[in-house]
C-alpha cells in the first residue's frame, strides 16, 4: 500500500485542507498514515497550547540531556530496509557539544547522523522525530506549531494566515468527475490550492484566475502534479470580486503564453 504523502498529512493535520475522498479513505484503511496524523494532531495541539506563554526560563541541562538520549537510542534501531553489515550504535553526544548545546534540539532532529565506522549515514526515522520532537516542545513551551513540526524550535513563529475568500473546485468540461479540489486566498496574498485526481496530461498544468463577465484572465502559475498542495502568489492589488473563477488547465509545452481552452477544473471565489 502507498501511504499519503508526509506534505500533505501536515496540512490535514493542521486543519489548512480537507482530506477528499480517496484521502479518507486511506486514512480508514491504514493505520500507519491514521497513527502519523493523530501524532502530528497532538504535536500541533503542544505547539497552540503555548502561545499564550512568553519569557519561559531555560530548560534544565538534563532536559536536553533525555532528548540527545532518545534521539540516538532511536538511531541505534534497525531499519527494515538497511542492509549494511550491523555495527555498534552511535554515540550519544555528551552535554556541551554538538546540536544539543548549540543548536538546540530543533536542529537534531531530522538531520543524517554518522553511523557505524565506514558506513553510510542514516537519516531518523519520521516517528521517531515526531515523538522526540513533541518531548522537546512539551519540554520547553515551543510556540508556533509550524516550527514544532518541522523542528526548528528556534525560528520565530510564522504569522497566523486568515482566509480572505475560498471555493470549490469541480471537474469541468470532459474532465473525469472524480477530479476535483479547493481553493483559498489569505490576506497575505496567498492562494493556497489542494487538487485530486486530476488527469495525466502531456504537457503541465496551470493556474489562472478569471474575469467570468470579460472572460479575462491571468496566469498565477503552475502546479507540479495533478495530486497535491501548491501555495501560489498573487498580486498586491487583485481584484477578486472581479477575477473570482479560479481555472487549472492543461497546457502544452508550445511557447504560447494563452490559456490553451483546456480546461480540467473551475470555481468560484466567495468570501
Amino acid at each position: 500500500m502507498q501511504h499519503l504523502d508526509h506534505d500533505r498529512l501536515v496540512f490535514l493535520a493542521l486543519g489548512e485542507s480537507e482530506a477528499d475522498d480517496g484521502e479518507a479513505r486511506h486514512l480508514d484503511a491504514c493505520a500507519h498514515c491514521r497513527a502519523e496524523v493523530d501524532g502530528l494532531r497532538h504535536v500541533a495541539g503542544l505547539g497552540a497550547g503555548t502561545q499564550g506563554l512568553g519569557d519561559l526560563p531555560d530548560p534544565p541541562e538534563h532536559v536536553w540531556q533525555g532528548i540527545v538520549a532518545q534521539v540516538a537510542a532511536a538511531e541505534a534501531l534497525p531499519s527494515l530496509g538497511d542492509r549494511r553489515a550491523a555495527g555498534p550504535p552511535a554515540a550519544a553526544p555528551t552535554p556541551g557539544s554538538g546540536a544539543g548545546a548549540e543548536g538546540g534540539a530543533g536542529a537534531e532532529i531530522g538531520a543524517a547522523r554518522p553511523g557505524p565506522a565506514g558506513g553510510r549515514r542514516r537519516r531518523l526515522p519520521r516517528w521517531a522525530v515526531t515523538a522526540v520532537t513533541a518531548a522537546a516542545a512539551a519540554a520547553v513551551g515551543v510556540a508556533g506549531t509550524f516550527a514544532v513540526l518541522s523542528g526548528r524550535a528556534d525560528e520565530p513563529r510564522a504569522p497566523e494566515r486568515v482566509v480572505l475568500a475560498s471555493g470549490t473546485l469541480s471537474a469541468y468540461g470532459t474532465t473525469p468527475r472524480d477530479a476535483n479540489g479547493d481553493a483559498r486566498v489569505f490576506t497575505d496574498n496567498q492562494l493556497h490550492l489542494h487538487v485530486a485526481n486530476l488527469p495525466a496530461v502531456p504537457g503541465y498544468y496551470e493556474v489562472w484566475l478569471i474575469d467570468p463577465a470579460t472572460m479575462r484572465m491571468f496566469s498565477v502559475g503552475v502546479l507540479n502534479s495533478g495530486t497535491g498542495d501548491a501555495l501560489l502568489p498573487l498580486p498586491p492589488n487583485v481584484d477578486l470580486r472581479t477575477y473570482s473563477v479560479v481555472d487549472v488547465s492543461a497546457e502544452q509545452y508550445d511557447n504560447k503564453p494563452a490559456h490553451s481552452g483546456d480546461s480540467l477544473l473551475r470555481g468560484t471565489l466567495t468570501g
